[in-house]
């Protein structure tokens, strides 16, 4: 019984060190990312073996014969494990509720157009295109409510606007054209340290300026709902 004890610990331990290590490793350059997806996917197994573990351990220690053990150790295995496999089904909920897209736009259309990122986004596996009709279809079944923000503003306040909501959602801003009505940047993301980029397109309307944006993933097939809420969170704070 001692040495199962032990098992669920060191299982669940295990479990915890990767996930903390997953996305810090990634964003320090230690392992491609795909590495550190690897690690996020071996710790909810590993952390739902460890958990196993416990809760047998817990069973078992219920009967007489190793009840003067006590229940702390497997108590506490059981919460790292917890802890371990809980936010990657977390995630795998969560792409479950999207399509696997990575390149949201309010114009599907016609969708803004890089140019200052344009080599990196040549040098980024997800490319520069956008996907055509296909990716269009997915996305207006999923985020309805991604579209053209209509602003009162003249297009260089508008373009002033987007300049300030860029600097305050932390992102990275690569240029701003005045004569385009244009502005690009980076995000990048909490965890995993992925870079996401993102076009703001500015034209004149009937009564003030028309805002488009697009924010695209450069790596990876789903961007799990990510591009859409950065698009959400920048047009509300153009409103």
């Amino acid at each position: 019984m001692r040495s199962a004890r032990l098992l669920a610990m060191a299982v669940a331990a295990a479990a915890l060190v990767m996930l903390a290590t997953s996305g810090p490793g990634t964003r320090l350059g230690l392992w491609p990312w795909q590495t550190g997806l690897s690690l996020l996917k071996w710790a909810a197994y590993t952390g739902l073996a460890g958990g196993a573990i416990a809760l047998i351990v817990l069973l078992l220690q219920a009967l007489p014969r190793w009840r003067r053990l006590g229940f702390g150790m497997p108590l506490l295995a059981l919460a790292l494990a917890v802890a371990a496999f809980g936010p990657p089904l977390y995630m795998l909920e969560q792409a479950k509720k999207v399509p696997p897209i990575h390149d949201i736009t309010t114009d599907v259309e016609h969708p803004p157009r890089f140019v200052a990122l344009l080599p990196e986004r040549r040098k980024a596996p997800n490319g520069f295109e956008y996907g055509g009709p296909a990716i269009a279809a997915q996305q207006l079944k999923a985020y309805p409510d991604i579209t053209s923000k209509l602003v009162r503003a003249q297009p260089a306040d508008a373009l002033a606007h987007s300049l300030d909501a860029a600097r305050a959602l932390g992102w990275r801003v690569v240029e701003t054209d005045g004569i385009e009505g244009r502005l690009e940047a980076t995000a990048t993301t909490m965890w995993f340290g992925f870079q996401d980029d993102i076009v703001v397109r500015v034209q004149p309307a009937a009564q003030g300026s028309r805002v488009d944006v697009r924010s695209v993933s450069r790596v990876g097939r789903s961007d799990v709902g990510t591009n859409a809420k950065r698009i959400r969170e920048f047009l509300a704070r153009l409103t």
